[in-house]
């Protein structure tokens, strides 16, 4: 009778730097990669609203679901009269809140802002938001039509 013996099998890393290394690479490629699968839901960026060469008006078309907001940021400049009307189906379904640069609200508030006629107070970036005047559930579609003269 032959009795054989079993070898266990043992991983083994013959360069433990090199082992520490490669480890260390994937734990800083996974650490790098993190934020990019959190972007998922973060704030995009504003659209820039930008007429076309000898134009002074644009519209832009657009749909809001639930609390989502379209925000939209265009240049201008101090004295400029900035001419903003919003249309939306359902009627009425969606609103816009203007602010200047630094959050300036401008005397406008989210509640019923449709129409927009003033004087821009300074040069610069001016940031359109619109959205529902409600969080629930549904969709608004909105055409948003701006004029600087």
């Amino acid at each position: 009778m032959r009795i054989t013996r079993q070898r266990s099998r043992e991983v083994c890393f013959p360069n433990p730097r090199k082992s520490a290394f490669i480890c260390g690479c994937f734990l800083v490629l996974f650490c790098a990669s993190a934020p990019a699968f959190d972007q998922h839901g973060g704030k995009a960026e504003p659209l820039r609203i930008e007429f076309k060469r000898g134009t002074t008006s644009t519209t832009v078309s657009g749909v809001v679901h639930g609390d989502e907001e379209a925000e939209y940021v265009l240049a201008a400049k101090k004295g400029q009269r900035l001419i903003i009307k919003l249309t939306s189906a359902p009627l009425k379904s969606s609103v816009f809140q203007l602010l200047g640069e630094d959050n300036d609200t401008l005397g406008l508030e989210y509640d019923a802002n449709f129409d927009y006629s003033g004087v821009l107070p300074k040069t610069g970036d001016y940031f359109i938001s619109v959205k529902r005047p409600t969080e629930a559930k549904g969709a608004s579609r909105f055409k948003l039509t701006v004029m600087i003269k």
